[in-house]
């Protein structure tokens, strides 16, 4: 986990207790997320959200 890390395009974050997505965009500072069965939508609160694995971690573990 990378608490603190502001994330970027690619990263999987954790936007609530449990819930996860991954970061495919920034616009005009705000993340947008996608996950499983959802559209993309605007982070509520970007400074809440907790970057769990980067995208080379994600490359790395072969999950792009």
């Amino acid at each position: 986990m990378n608490a603190g890390q502001r994330p970027q395009v690619g990263d999987e974050v954790e936007f609530a207790i449990g819930h996860r997505a991954i970061v495919t965009d920034i616009r005009k500072g705000i993340p947008y997320l996608r996950a499983v069965g959802r559209r993309e939508w605007p982070a509520e609160d970007p400074d809440s959200l907790t970057v769990m694995r980067t995208r080379s971690q994600r490359l790395a573990d072969g999950d792009l």
